[in-house]
């Protein structure tokens, strides 16, 4: 049996490679296939010094913006720093926080806790900034491209605004003094992908420019990169050549220990060496434990460890941000375990003649969850009124992966700052070829009665309506889903097809693993082939490890899959189709090359 894929790359690598990639191609052909698959067409594309970054002067506004930081820093007028709870807003804050105060401002900052104020800058947000902090000028960071009430506000009681934000919009912007958002409307900057602690980089490093040149106490931005690598990550920023130059920086600042003591700390605790943390750490260590600050309390404790130079006080922060992702955890399991018993529910009765497009799950403690849910739907919208805000965001990621479908996942919003018992809040994740904000848009254009609030990305979302609309919403994006063309939710598996003999080998794949950057835009590598089967064992009753053999390779090669449904192995396999990325394994100090497989499938000869 062979697995069905499709080619990453089609077509023929060219006669007349330019100068760099010869050489490149030359020393590894397979590297030099896998970065064509990628967009790569010039050696310069491979260029990630810091003077291949694209220049400020495209970012709308963002001179107004200079002005006025300077002006404030200068005069020593108070500012107050709006972030956001998640891993970008907090690595924003703290980006501000550190270089403005090395400058010499007075500077303070607030996020709003989502469980009472919601997100962005609202009214009741500059509200407890005139109580608590009485600035003179607010800066948003990873917010504020929607914030047209609270911008009025401030306005009203005379308080300048700096919006920095990456979030999509086709509106026009609040009535700020200075918008600096790659993506709002009429901004010419040439990449799009910056995310907020992108945005606060290149406003940083201008305003940082700017006092240079005026004799001013000034700031060496690049010095922060770890936070803008860790922020990008973490927000699942597209990788284009910008991004990637301002990871693989902020990636060799950690690895050399020039970084902030919070990180240390939290790499520390998950048992991970700075010396050799890479891409995976950023997404699957370092921003859950950030975001559970905001998701299941506070994200002051995630910014605060970001901002510490002491090494105790960063340990027993990263303590505290591991205790709140181990209770995030554990709330995100029980609410998967409940949301798979209502899809599994669900397909009982799309099987009945007659299925009701609506089903209503009802538990022992007689809380009703109401599902719509069509025969071959497109999508997969959920509510339940114990869901826990701060966790639907991971719930719709998950359900979206396993399912292979745009996943919107509601609960109750907090009554205290709506003032609508009502109100229920969503978060969405989608799959390639459904831009979710904008879909949610089209629903508020045709249905404006159904949604009260919304914004985001392409890949993801987040929403507010009144339960009592919960029902009609599920029907209309399920309506929209159904006109959108089938292939889109057919999930195609990409390969980078085989490896040649010599790339088995740890040179190939330690330059592949640490010296390349991967993720979302520049996706990981991932291989297949024909293996024969040497041995195999199955580990902890879930864990599947094979010995393989490969055409040209002279000694075998571990492969392990892991979380494996064991009671599918035929123990009769003689050969295995794999679909695999590469790694180093490490064991008592000694390295193996090890294939991670992503799918197999088994060939008995007989």
């Amino acid at each position: 049996m062979m697995l069905t894929l499709s080619p990453r790359f089609t077509g023929k690598l060219p006669d007349d490679l330019p100068q760099g990639l010869t050489t490149l191609y030359q020393q590894s052909p397979t590297l030099t296939r896998l970065l064509l698959a990628r967009g790569v067409t010039s050696i310069d594309d491979l260029d990630y010094s810091l003077s291949s970054l694209l220049a400020a002067d495209g970012l709308r506004d963002i001179d107004p913006a200079v002005q006025l930081l300077n002006d404030a820093i200068q005069q020593q007028q108070r500012i107050l720093i709006v972030g956001d709870f998640d891993c970008d807003g907090a690595t924003s804050t703290a980006l501000m926080m550190r270089v403005l105060t090395k400058m010499g401002a007075q500077v303070d900052f607030v996020v709003p806790d989502r469980f009472k104020y919601g997100y962005g800058l609202t009214p009741e947000i500059v509200q407890l900034g005139i109580d608590e902090y009485s600035p003179d000028l607010i800066v948003t960071v990873d917010n504020g491209i929607s914030s047209h009430a609270g911008v009025d506000k401030a306005n009203e009681h005379g308080i300048k605004v700096i919006i920095t934000d990456h979030h999509l919009t086709t509106k026009a912007t609040p009535a700020a003094a200075a918008v600096v958002n790659p993506n709002q409307l009429d901004c010419q900057f040439a990449s799009k992908a910056l995310v907020g602690v992108g945005v606060a980089f290149y406003l940083l490093g201008r305003l940082s420019k700017y006092r240079r040149e005026q004799g001013l106490k000034s700031v060496q931005v690049s010095r922060y990169l770890d936070l803008v690598a860790l922020g990008t990550i973490a927000d699942v920023g597209v990788l284009d050549h910008n991004n990637r130059t301002l990871v693989s920086h902020g990636l060799a600042a950690i690895r050399q220990g020039r970084c902030c003591a919070g990180i240390l700390a939290l790499l520390e605790l998950a048992g991970r060496d700075y010396q050799k943390v890479g891409v995976q750490d950023f997404g699957f260590v370092l921003g859950p434990r950030i975001n559970a600050a905001g998701r299941m309390d506070n994200m002051r404790i995630g910014i605060e460890c970001l901002l510490t130079d002491n090494p105790e006080k960063a340990k027993q922060l990263a303590f505290e941000l591991d205790k709140l992702n181990k209770e995030r955890r554990f709330v995100e399991g029980g609410m998967r375990e409940q949301a798979d018993a209502i899809l599994v529910q669900l397909h009982a009765q799309q099987e009945q003649p007659k299925a009701s497009l609506t089903a209503e799950v009802v538990k022992e403690d007689e809380v009703t969850d109401t599902v719509s849910k069509q025969a071959q739907s497109r999508s997969l919208v959920l509510y339940q009124d114990d869901w826990h805000q701060g966790v639907i965001g991971i719930l719709a990621g998950r359900l979206k992966e396993s399912h292979y479908r745009p996943a919107i996942i509601f609960a109750p919003a907090d009554i205290n700052k709506l003032g609508d018992e009502d109100a229920i809040k969503g978060s969405a994740r989608s799959i390639p070829g459904i831009h979710i904000r904008d879909a949610i848009e089209h629903i508020a254009q045709n249905q404006s009665e159904l949604i009260t609030h919304f914004g985001g990305h392409a890949m993801a979302a987040g929403l507010t309506i009144q339960k009592r609309h919960f029902e009609a919403f599920n029907q209309a994006f399920e309506a929209l889903m159904q006109q959108q063309d089938a292939s889109i939710f057919e999930e195609e598996r990409f390969t980078d097809g085989p490896l040649m003999a010599q790339d088995f080998s740890l040179h190939f794949v330690d330059a592949l693993i640490n010296h390349h950057i991967w993720g979302q835009g520049f996706v990981p590598p991932q291989f297949d082939g024909l293996f024969s089967v040497q041995s195999f064992r199955v580990l902890k009753d879930k864990h599947l490890k094979l010995s393989l053999a490969y055409p040209g390779v002279m000694y075998p090669i571990d492969a392990i899959w892991f979380n494996y449904d064991v009671d599918k192995w035929d123990y009769r396999a003689s050969e295995v189709h794999i679909l695999f990325e590469l790694d180093i394994n490490e064991w008592n100090g000694n390295q193996s090359i090890q294939l991670m497989v992503k799918d197999l499938a088994v060939t008995v000869l007989t």
